[in-house]
C-alpha cells in the first residue's frame, strides 16, 4: 500500500476508479468515510465507492492496497450491501467539506474546501490538514469584500471542526451529484444526517427536489418536507407529480395540508383535491390527472410532439388518449387511446381519431388495486385510463403506481436481495 507520511487530498478522490488486482474496475470513489471521536484527529476508515447500478457500497481501507493517481487498487472483495454510515461517522464530502471552522489566530471564519488524509506508523490514515478560505474577508482599497484565497492549515490552527453549525453549504455537494438521476439522489439522501439532509434539500431548485422527494419512503417524505418553509413546500408539491403530491399531503396532518393547498396554484390545488378524495388502493387514488390528452381531431403529428416533452414520463409517452373537448380533467367523453408504435407508422397530417383502440376498456375510478394490476397484465398496458361513471377521462394509471402499491413499503431502502461478498465492517 502507500508510504507512510504520503499525503492524499480527499476531494480529488471522488470520481477515481477503483481496480481489483486483475486490473478490472470494481467501481468509482464518491466519497471518504470520517470516524470522529471525542479527542484525537479524524481518521479515514474507508471509501464509499459507487458499483453497478449506482448502488453506494463501504470500502474499508483495509481492503486497498494502493493509492494513485488517477486509481485505487483493492483486494478485489467488496461488500455489495448498500452503505449507512454509523453514528461517529461522517461524509467527507457530503457533510464536512463547506463547514465553517473557526480560525485560531484572530483571522475569522473559514470553509473547508478539501482536507488530506496521511497515513501513520500505526497504518491508520488522519485527517492532518484542511484546504480552508476565508468567509469573512476583509475589504479591498475600493471598499470591495476580495475572494479569499484558500490557504493549507493544520488541525492546530483552527477550531470547530466536526460541530454541527446551524447552515452548512451545499454547492460543492450539489456539483458531486450533478449527473445523478432523482432516485439515486434520494439514496445518498438518505445516508446523511437528518440535519445535513435538510440542507442539500434545500438547495436543490423545486423541480429536482419534487423528483427526489417522489423517489423517497412515505416517512421520509414528510420529515423533508418538513424541513421546509411552508411557501417553498407550496411550490415543490405543485412541481410533483398530481398522485405523489396527494399521497404526500395525505400523510400530513390535516390542518397542515389544508394550509400548504391553500398556498398552491389553483389549477394545481384543484388536482391534488380530487385525487385525495379516493382512497390510496383504488383506480383514483393510484392515477395521475396529467397524461397526454388531444381531440379526435388532433394530427398524428400534434401527438408526436406532446409525447416528446422531456416531462412526461416514460410511462405515460407510451400512448396518447383522445376524449370530446375539454380536454383538461375530468375532460369530455372519452374515446380511447391510441399507442405511440401505432402513430410512428401512421401519415404526420392525418387526424388521431382514426387510430384509436376500442379493444382496451377504461377502468373505473372505484377499482380496486387488485384489478387495476390485474387489468393491466391482461392487456399488456404501462398506463391505463380511468373513467367516471359518465365516461369522463378523469386521469391515468402508470405501471409504476401500481408497482409502488404492490412492493413492501421499505422496498426503497431495502439491500434488492444484493450478495455480500465479504462480512459487513466490525
Amino acid at each position: 500500500m502507500s508510504t507512510q507520511g504520503e499525503r492524499v487530498y480527499v476531494a480529488r478522490l471522488v470520481g477515481t476508479t477503483v481496480f481489483d488486482p486483475l486490473g478490472d474496475p470494481v467501481g468509482r470513489v464518491r466519497d471518504v468515510v470520517l470516524l470522529f471521536r471525542a479527542k484525537g484527529a479524524p481518521t479515514a476508515v474507508g471509501f464509499v465507492i459507487e458499483v453497478g447500478g449506482r448502488r453506494r457500497v463501504f470500502l474499508p481501507l483495509t481492503r486497498v492496497t494502493s493509492i494513485a493517481a488517477g486509481q485505487i487498487i483493492c483486494t478485489g472483495l467488496v461488500n455489495l450491501r448498500r452503505f449507512h454510515a454509523r453514528a461517529t461517522e461522517k461524509l467527507a464530502v457530503a457533510e464536512v467539506l463547506e463547514q465553517c471552522v473557526t480560525m485560531k489566530d484572530g483571522s475569522g471564519d473559514a470553509l473547508i474546501e478539501d482536507l488530506a488524509i496521511e497515513r501513520t506508523r500505526t497504518r491508520v490514515w488522519t485527517v492532518t490538514l484542511l484546504s480552508v478560505r476565508l468567509h469573512n474577508p476583509r475589504k479591498g482599497p475600493l471598499g470591495l469584500r476580495r475572494r479569499a484565497p484558500a490557504v493549507v492549515v493544520s488541525l492546530d490552527d483552527i477550531e470547530g471542526l466536526g460541530e454541527r453549525e446551524e447552515i452548512q453549504g451545499a454547492e460543492l455537494v450539489l456539483q458531486s451529484f450533478a449527473d445523478y438521476k432523482p432516485a439515486e439522489l434520494a439514496a445518498v439522501l438518505q445516508e446523511m444526517t437528518p440535519e445535513r439532509g435538510a440542507e442539500i434539500a434545500a438547495a436543490l431548485d423545486d423541480e429536482r427536489l419534487a423528483d427526489v422527494l417522489e423517489e423517497l419512503p412515505e416517512d421520509d417524505q414528510v420529515a423533508m418536507l418538513s424541513t421546509l418553509r411552508r411557501e417553498r413546500a407550496a411550490d415543490v408539491l405543485e412541481a410533483m407529480e398530481p398522485d405523489d403530491a396527494a399521497d404526500l399531503l395525505g400523510d400530513l396532518p390535516k390542518r397542515e395540508a389544508e394550509k400548504l393547498l391553500k398556498l398552491m396554484e389553483p389549477e394545481a390545488t384543484r388536482n391534488v383535491r380530487q385525487l385525495l378524495e379516493y382512497a390510496d388502493d383504488v383506480a383514483g387514488g393510484l392515477m395521475t390527472t396529467e397524461p397526454v390528452i388531444v381531440g379526435p381531431e388532433a394530427t398524428v403529428a400534434t401527438a408526436l410532439a406532446l409525447v416528446r416533452d422531456e416531462k412526461v414520463t416514460p410511462s405515460l409517452a407510451s400512448m396518447v388518449f383522445v376524449v370530446r373537448p375539454p380536454l383538461e380533467t375530468p375532460t369530455g367523453r372519452y374515446l380511447g387511446l391510441v399507442h405511440i408504435q401505432r402513430l410512428l407508422r401512421e401519415a404526420p397530417r392525418d387526424p388521431i381519431g382514426g387510430f384509436v383502440d376500442p379493444t382496451i376498456p377504461p377502468l373505473a375510478a372505484t377499482d380496486h388495486l387488485s384489478e387495476v394490476s390485474r387489468r393491466m397484465a391482461t392487456y399488456d398496458l404501462v398506463a391505463a385510463p380511468v373513467v367516471d361513471e359518465d365516461g369522463r377521462l378523469l386521469g391515468v394509471i402508470s405501471a409504476d403506481d401500481v408497482l409502488d402499491h404492490l412492493l413492501p413499503e421499505d422496498w426503497r431502502g431495502s439491500d434488492d436481495g444484493a450478495t455480500r461478498a465479504v462480512k459487513a465492517r466490525g
